[in-house]
């Protein structure tokens, strides 16, 4: 779809809907979802809402036992298995013990995330936040595809943000070899990847029955906040000096719960049966961002641009071979 598809569909849900509003009458039974980073912040709110509804869910960690007990108290049929997005032979080897396990993948969640942390290496030299953020996730869906073709109906869904809004691709230099490091520029640009791969992807395996969906939870504070300093967040206005949302941004802020919901409706929605390559928000499709739309709703056309999508497949394809 492009970007003209952008437009509200009036799901019947809004901002404040939780997880478990959104799966209540849906029967996951039989199937079988992927979340990474299913042991934190809404991530795991987004597993308790799949195994409620039925669904096998397994949750890559790259510390196991600490997402075992994160998420000792949710119940449903939940398994932890070890993977580093940062790592991809981790990456490739939990790809390939999963498929030894199951003959298809209806659901895949790609929810784990790094925010504005200090300039990082990995990989061939790659920006931290780009690579695990983009490029694990890349590879991780690659090495599923046969099980998500398998599934006759599988939906991927990509933890994208309005901080896309921040920055489109940097073309000319992704992962800031030429200096003038910005940790909020790399943050912007990684999310602007999340969303655009959604769309890549969807045209690249509708036809096999694989549609993909890029997703802005909302805000929420939860570890995703860890590298962000108190005078940070005070001055961006998210909490105020005794470290409680901030009033200005209590309007605008969601629970865990609420934050999880968006991605399990484009996850299991009925609405969205035929659709894909969409950015949603606020349990609905989001609206191309105006002149003067707010900082915390909406997306950039260069975010769901097909020819963008396009060009940024062929790169992390070069960057992975």
């Amino acid at each position: 779809m492009a970007a003209a598809d952008q437009k509200l569909i009036h799901s019947g849900f809004t901002a404040k809907s939780t997880a478990a509003e959104v799966v209540k009458g849906v029967d996951l039974s039989g199937k079988s979802a992927i979340v990474t980073g299913g042991y934190s912040g809404i991530g795991v709110e987004t597993v308790r809402a799949l195994a409620s509804a039925g669904a096998e869910v397994m949750v890559p960690a790259r510390d196991v036992a600490k997402a075992k007990a994160a998420l000792a108290g949710v119940t449903g049929k939940i398994a932890v298995a070890a993977m580093d997005l940062g790592d991809l032979a981790s990456v490739q080897k939990f790809a390939r013990d999963y498929a030894s396990a199951h003959k298809a993948l209806h659901l895949l969640i790609n929810n784990a995330g790094v925010m504005a942390c200090p300039e990082t290496r990995i990989g061939k030299d790659w920006e931290l936040q780009f690579a695990t953020n983009h490029i694990g996730h890349f590879a991780l869906t690659a090495a599923l595809l046969p099980l998500l073709r398998a599934a006759n109906g599988a939906r991927v869904v990509a933890l994208s943000s309005t901080g896309h809004k921040i920055s489109d691709i940097r073309w000319d230099d992704i992962h800031f070899r030429k200096g003038g490091y910005d940790k909020w520029v790399a943050y912007g640009q990684s999310k602007t990847a999340n969303a655009l791969f959604a769309v890549g992807l969807d045209d690249r395996e509708k036809a096999s029955g694989v549609r993909a969906f890029a997703v802005h939870p909302g805000g929420i504070m939860t570890p995703l906040q860890r590298h962000l300093k108190k005078e940070e967040m005070v001055a961006a206005g998210w909490i105020d000096e005794s470290g409680e949302v901030s009033a200005g941004a209590k309007p605008f802020f969601k629970t865990p719960e609420q934050g999880a919901a968006t991605a399990v409706w484009c996850a299991t929605a009925a609405t969205l049966d035929g659709r894909g390559g969409l950015f949603c928000e606020d349990c609905d499709v989001a609206e191309l961002a105006g002149e003067n739309e707010p900082r915390h709703r909406t997306v950039k056309a260069y975010a769901v641009d097909p020819a963008s999508a396009a060009r940024l497949w062929r790169e992390t394809e070069a960057m992975i071979a």
